[in-house]
């Protein structure tokens, strides 16, 4: 199947810098709502059965226009949600950001073992991903759009995909509203067929002031 992997819309914490990651989540900011509607046309040549969004709020805005646009109804779908920031929850601070994105990291480069400090370890985070996403494939849809999260996609992305199918370092920013297309499936392996990591409606809708911890995996 052709899987969209799309981020949400900027957020209010994607200004501020902060870990975002619990439920419900911040609402996207005026920014976000107009990258969600640019988001709407620049999939407009994409066939879409489905759409999927995670229980955060963040994306459900961000699905609405395109949902809206093209008459499907979104589905919750639980395991989609963003890298549980456990400790480092709602903070800015140099040790939070530092401590989460060193654990993702460590989970992109195979230390699953690894457990975000009062959080989840890299198995976990998989496990439940995977699960989302076979759920998404039972339902044999050709075309679905995954609205999700930051690290969650880049982290589930570079473990999943396959390494020889051309992909950019994952280490490459993921902005809001970037996007991620990926076809195939568990057994015959996941293709990458594009990597756009700036704002899918186009670079203008970018906020290169805002610190969006989750946008990439810089730890300095």
């Amino acid at each position: 199947m052709r899987l969209l992997l799309m981020r949400h819309g900027q957020t209010h914490a994607n200004v501020s810098g902060e870990l975002d990651t619990a439920h419900p989540g911040l609402e996207l900011t005026d920014l976000g709502a107009t990258q969600a509607t640019a988001a709407m046309q620049a999939l407009t040549d994409e066939h879409l059965d489905a759409i999927y969004v995670s229980s955060r709020i963040r994306t459900h805005q961000t699905a609405a226009p395109t949902a809206r646009a093209r008459g499907i109804e979104p589905v919750q779908l639980s395991g989609i949600e963003e890298i549980n920031a456990g400790d480092f929850e709602m903070r800015n601070d140099h040790d939070a950001i530092h401590g989460y994105i060193s654990t993702v990291s460590s989970w992109i480069h195979g230390e699953l073992g690894v457990r975000m400090p009062g959080g989840e370890t890299g198995h976990e985070f998989l496990e439940r991903y995977d699960h989302a996403v076979r759920r998404i494939l039972e339902a044999q849809h050709s075309t679905a759009l995954v609205v999700s999260h930051g690290a969650a996609l880049r982290t589930w992305t570079a473990l999943r995909m396959d390494p020889d199918s051309g992909a950019p370092a994952v280490t490459e920013p993921l902005h809001n509203t970037a996007l991620i297309v990926l076809e195939g499936d568990f057994d015959a392996g996941w293709q990458l067929r594009r990597w756009e990591g700036e704002p899918v409606g186009g670079r203008f809708l970018e906020d290169e002031a805002a610190p969006d911890p989750t946008g990439d995996l810089d730890e300095d």
